[in-house]
């Protein structure tokens, strides 16, 4: 009993197997006492009594013994019964049954009897369980004019002369109860092959999954559990492709965005073995462009230090009261220099009594940091970019503004998304595509929210929201 199918059809056949015997041995029993015994005592007596009706037409019968045998024994050819007649001291006077002849004249002692000898229908039977000697006999007492018992008549049946028909009808009920645990059990297995089915299609697919099989999606159908667990493994499907496609794009980008500073840096050193240290101006260059590649590829470790982190579990924060003019001063200042090195023109507009905010002043510094770096690098020489901030009464907020290409609107959800790296990018290719996202998430985990406001050709604004009161994303 291992396999569920062998375990479900058990489950509907054992019911029925319980319960129908039971019902049919119930039903045997309650047939055979109480429906047959009824039938049976009833059809006797009404015979019995028009019996001693006929008999109070012909007194002659009590009175002479002969007339009384042929009375009986025309009588009892028509019965399935035995006839009986008994004089009022329960002598036995005749009997339609020839094996009674040597018992006429002979006293008669039968249940029931003593009433009808004392003016009463009455009813005498044998142990009818036993199934030996059951026999219902029914004495009617008859009365002359004068109200006088004259003699009593006695109809007696065998339960055995009508089992014939209840063998039958009980044969017909085993018949019915085996066809019905044939049926039952048919649709049981049905139903437990067709359970069975889509567990063993899921059961396939998970061990497929599990070799490293393509990836495939189940087919909706049958029972609402049953499409709950497929939909439950298509959404497992599709988030593995997800992964997937991520580690292989998180792949191309390492070694593209690896590559790239090491060979800058590469030829930067042998350049300098070569003597070009003995320029200082051109050594200065040189160590100069050296320490931004270390500093792009810091940069790129923060970022896949942080993706590792969200693959981990929730953020964790370390939050204390910060005084925005002066953390803002401290993160403006680097990017500033980098605009002006581009050739941008760099703006800040602060807003007076800027407030203390409870934040985890690194974390979000690195979201600013990688807005910044976004609005930096996609915006062409002799373009702006403006830092402006504000408060009101629930919350603090900073805008970067660049007058870069812009974003157009199909793109301005997928830009949050890990490693997406829009069209304008992708004359660019730097990056891996992981700033924008990792900037939304280290916000959220302020309880704060990134906006944006962009159009193609107009540039793009961002805004980082932080509310003034501590709280963390539900």
């Amino acid at each position: 009993m291992r396999s569920l199918h062998r375990r479900l059809l058990l489950s509907h056949i054992l019911p029925v197997l319980i319960s129908l015997p039971l019902v049919g041995v119930a039903f045997v029993y309650i047939l055979r006492t109480q429906v047959l015994f009824a039938n049976l005592t009833s059809d006797l007596t009404s015979q019995a009594v028009l019996i001693a009706e006929l008999t109070t037409q012909r007194p002659e019968i009590w009175l002479d013994t002969g007339q009384a045998k042929e009375f009986a024994t025309r009588i009892g050819d028509l019965l399935p019964s035995t006839l009986v007649l008994l004089d009022p001291q329960a002598h036995l006077l005749a009997s339609s049954d020839p094996t009674d002849e040597e018992k006429l004249g002979q006293l008669v002692q039968a249940p029931g009897l003593d009433d009808a000898l004392a003016g009463q229908v009455s009813l005498g039977l044998s142990d009818i369980q036993s199934g030996q000697n059951d026999t219902a006999v029914v004495f009617v007492p008859v009365f002359s004019q004068t109200q006088r018992i004259i003699g009593v008549v006695g109809l007696a049946q065998r339960f055995s002369d009508v089992y014939g028909r209840f063998r039958t009808l009980r044969a017909i009920s085993v018949g019915v109860v085996i066809a019905i645990l044939l049926l039952g059990g048919g649709l049981g297995l049905l139903l437990a092959l067709n359970i069975e089915r889509p567990i063993r299609l899921v059961t396939d697919a998970v061990q497929h999954l599990s070799r490293g099989y393509t990836l495939n999606e189940l087919p909706m159908g049958g029972p609402d559990e049953m499409r709950s667990l497929k939909a439950a493994f298509n959404r497992l499907v599709n988030r593995l492709r997800e992964l997937e496609e991520a580690r292989r794009r998180l792949l191309a980008n390492l070694v593209h965005e690896l590559g790239r500073p090491l060979g800058a840096m590469l030829s930067a050193v042998q350049a300098l073995q070569r003597g070009a240290g003995g320029d200082v101006s051109l050594r200065k260059e040189l160590l100069d462009g050296v320490e931004v590649e270390i500093r792009r590829l810091q940069r790129l470790t923060n970022d896949l230090t942080h993706l590792h982190e969200q693959l981990l579990g929730p953020l964790e924060l370390m939050r204390s009261p910060t005084h925005v003019d002066t953390w803002l001063s401290d993160v403006l200042t680097p990017w500033r220099e980098a605009a002006v090195s581009k050739g941008l023109e760099w703006k800040v507009e602060y807003s007076p009594d800027l407030p203390v905010i409870d934040v985890d002043g690194d974390r979000l510094a690195q979201a600013l940091g990688n807005i910044l770096s976004n609005a930096i690098q996609y915006t062409p020489p002799g373009g702006e970019v403006v830092v402006s901030t504000g408060a009101d009464i629930e919350e603090f907020w900073i805008r970067v503004s660049d007058s870069g290409p812009g974003i157009s609107l199909e793109e301005q959800d997928e830009i949050f998304k890990p490693f997406y790296r829009g069209v304008a990018s992708s004359r660019f290719p730097r990056g891996m595509g992981l700033g924008l996202s990792i900037a939304r998430e280290l916000v959220v985990a302020h309880g704060g929210r990134l906006s944006l406001e962009s159009k193609i050709g107009r540039g793009s604004a961002f805004t980082v929201h932080i509310p003034l009161t501590s709280s963390s994303p539900s």
